[in-house]
């Protein structure tokens, strides 16, 4: 349950999210003074929010011996299952769509990372256009939000990959033709791609926090999303934080969201990450952001990285996923499998 539906003023509620407590499970675990202490409110006025916060989540209830419903449990075999009936959304590289087991997987949550003009967002766009395939061509016939708060999205480039998308449609209804095989109707323009991509433009951290937050509701809104991509998770979480625990705690909670979003939703949740330093063993090496811990936010990691002039795709975390590498181009038609001639060009 949200803070945002305790009963409360509005600057407390204010004040709860801008410390990172989002949820009523956040608050079961803090003192009173200690939320008084990072508030910056009395010590009474805390135990005040405390005792609704703790009215609304249940708790007295299981003191009074009466219990919470549960939900069912789910045996190994329908998990099994569910898993071998999952749906993926292509990358547009066969290569990179082998080692994932057929694209970005939903009902899960996938990190990539890599290092600047490696590809990162030219993937999220490419992700935003992929799941409004239609089912006749392979595709989910999904809709994408795209969260963005670098300023990186690009409208123009959302185009070119959408016409090229179109253009593989069409050709693959030629290709039927010649074989006699029924062709479908290619009704997909390339503005509709761009009606389907619904944009959030967050520039501060609290932003971030309030438009995950609104999620839930917003898919719940519009049954057809199938992809929410952050580009990137990482930005505001880089500067101006000198409270690691704010910020450990605001991760968390974030991630935690996504996750349950995911499986509710039965969608593809995509962060983008950028590259830190990291020392170890007596040099600097790169790695992913947000330290070791943020790791373990994700059900899939990949990392992007430069061999060469190809640009590659590793698996580097994943429970049902072998490691495994696969090389990938950045083309002026969005992502496809990598040529012998693929070098670091500008597409527009």
């Amino acid at each position: 349950m949200e803070v945002s539906s305790l009963p409360i003023s509005a600057s407390q509620r204010a004040k709860l999210l801008s410390a990172g407590y989002t949820s009523l499970s956040t608050l079961s675990s803090v003192s009173a003074s200690r939320l008084a202490q990072e508030l910056k409110i009395s010590e009474n006025e805390a135990a005040e929010i405390l005792k609704i916060a703790s009215r609304r989540s249940g708790l007295e209830k299981i003191e009074n011996g009466s219990h919470p419903i549960m939900n069912g449990a789910q045996t190994a075999w329908e998990m099994l299952h569910e898993e071998e009936s999952s749906i993926c959304i292509t990358t547009s590289c066969s290569d990179l769509d082998e080692i994932l087991g057929g694209g970005i997987r939903c009902k899960e949550v996938t990190e990539i990372g890599g290092v600047p003009g490696i590809g990162k967002t030219q993937l999220g766009i490419q992700l935003a256009v992929n799941v409004q395939i239609p089912a006749d061509y392979g595709g989910l016939g999904g809709k994408a939000i795209y969260i963005d708060t670098e300023g990186s999205f690009m409208v123009e480039r959302a185009l070119q990959i959408a016409k090229a998308c179109y253009e593989d449609m069409v050709e693959y209804n030629s290709l039927l033709r010649k074989d006699s095989v029924a062709a479908c109707h290619v009704d997909k323009q390339p503005k509709a791609f761009l009606e389907n991509i619904f944009y959030f433009r967050v520039c501060t951290y609290t932003e971030q926090i309030a438009v995950i937050n609104y999620l839930e509701k917003f898919v719940s809104e519009h049954k057809d999303i199938k992809v929410v991509v952050i580009d990137s998770i990482t930005f505001h979480f880089r500067q101006d934080f000198e409270d690691m625990a704010l910020r450990t705690r605001l991760l968390s909670g974030m991630a935690l969201k996504l996750m349950k979003l995911a499986k509710k939703f039965n969608l593809a949740v995509v962060l983008l990450n950028q590259v830190t330093t990291k020392y170890n063993q007596g040099s600097f090496q790169l790695t992913l952001a947000l330290g070791d811990s943020w790791a373990h936010a994700s059900t899939n990691r990949i990392i992007l990285y430069w061999n060469g002039n190809e640009r590659y795709a590793y698996i580097d975390k994943s429970p049902s996923l072998r490691s495994a590498s696969a090389p990938y181009a950045v083309t002026g038609r969005g992502i496809r499998n990598s040529a012998s001639n693929s070098k670091r060009v500008k597409l527009m």
